[in-house]
């Protein structure tokens, strides 16, 4: 095998730089996703004409200081897609990275590369980052650990913003012990205490599954009641009452807000630069032009009314629903087959976005070959416990 037999890295001289010689995380290998700062080296954030119309960062992103203070050595960046906006893993320019657990099927984007490294046993750990499900999906869709923090939680200083009210790093491990341990460094304690005493089965969110999906995962849903009792199941998306009362209605929100956020950001460059982007890439950027303030403004009010009734759901409870409705698509697929894919994935990935609550992905089975994954959600700051459950669940699937 070679270096890098899943496509998971930028081509080229690779990137490598040592820890500290002490530390919780010393000997560790990490990569890093291509929309953080190392000093030195560009930034290409998915897309040639990006890297070629902006500055080689002076110094690391502040993200970068503290794993190698920590012992951790940077072993290269990884391939992404074009400026973070897409759950495929397919890059125009650089191609898709190889699925170790699926071959022939994609690792899921954006943060491509930083899974597939993982789950290929490329490295120990990697750095994404997780606007729409960027971390969560690709972890599900190759059989790793994933999370997405709480929104806020680890500052985003020195990395690319694709809409920033939603962007949070998130990071890919093989177990689930690991992910904590990288958590502890990166996070922090957390603020507040959080005792979660109830199961909650997010039940429409199950419904968008396949149903084989759904069985796969029924060992796990078991495992948690050993923990936690009896599940009680609610209805996410009735939790705020309006014409908005479904999953399907959140997750139009999310992507008039998300999309209005891009264009705010990215907008001026792109009209200006005129980029050359994959013709996927390109309609979704018109799609995000055409997201009014109006529709945005909308959206923003009715999300803290959804985030609020989440606060109130995780204040003693998990709350858990499938990572991804399918397993990961094949690489062959038909252009309508991977909008539906993305349609359905971010009705799920969409709850945790809009109520920047934390969210572990769990391996969890697999459908047809091809792996699943579980997900706990809990309240707004719980991230350090919530890696610790999510520890515990994974021991207790182990043994099963």
């Amino acid at each position: 095998m070679s270096d890098d037999d899943y496509g998971a890295f930028l081509t080229g001289p690779r990137l490598r730089m040592s820890g500290a010689q002490t530390g919780p995380l010393q000997g560790l290998r990490c990569a890093v996703k291509d929309l953080i700062d190392i000093a030195g080296q560009p930034t290409g954030f998915g897309n040639p004409d990006w890297a070629a119309s902006h500055p080689v960062p002076e110094r690391n992103a502040p993200v970068i200081d503290r794993l190698l203070a920590a012992g951790a050595s940077i072993e290269g960046k990884t391939v992404l897609d074009e400026l973070a906006f897409s759950l495929e893993g397919r890059s125009f320019h650089y191609g898709a990275p190889r699925n170790a657990r699926a071959p022939g099927r994609i690792v899921g984007g954006s943060s491509s590369g930083s899974a597939a490294a993982v789950a290929g046993g490329l490295v120990d750990f990697a750095l994404g980052s997780d606007t729409g499900g960027s971390v969560r999906v690709p972890a599900a869709l190759t059989g790793i650990f994933g999370i997405r923090p709480s929104h806020g939680r680890i500052p985003m200083a020195g990395m690319r913003p694709l809409a920033e009210s939603f962007d949070t790093l998130g990071w890919f491990a093989r177990d689930a012990l690991l992910l904590a341990r990288v958590g502890a460094v990166l996070l922090g304690p957390d603020a507040a205490g959080w005792h979660p005493r109830r199961l909650v089965i997010a039940e429409d969110a199950w419904a968008v599954a396949d149903r084989a999906l759904r069985e796969a995962l029924s060992p796990a849903r078991k495992a948690l009641e050993s923990k936690l009792g009896a599940a009680e199941t609610v209805t996410v998306g009735r939790l705020v009452r309006g014409d908005h009362a479904d999953l399907i209605g959140w997750k139009d929100r999310f992507r008039a807000l998300q999309g209005h956020e891009i264009w705010q950001t990215h907008g001026a460059w792109i009209e200006e630069r005129n980029p050359r982007f994959g013709p996927e890439i390109a309609q979704r950027f018109a799609f995000a032009k055409s997201n009014s303030a109006e529709a945005a403004a909308e959206a923003r009010v009715t999300r803290e009314l959804f985030a609020a009734a989440i606060e109130r759901l995780t204040a003693d409870a998990v709350l858990v629903l499938p990572t991804a409705p399918v397993i990961a698509p094949r690489l062959d697929d038909t252009a309508e087959a991977f909008l539906a894919y993305r349609d359905r994935t971010l009705t799920l990935t969409c709850i945790a976005g809009l109520a920047r609550v934390p969210q572990v992905t769990i391996p969890a089975g697999e459908v047809e070959g091809a792996p699943v994954g579980i997900s706990l959600l809990a309240r707004r700051g719980a991230d350090l416990q919530l890696l610790a459950l999510a520890a515990e669940l994974s021991s207790k699937l182990a043994a099963a």
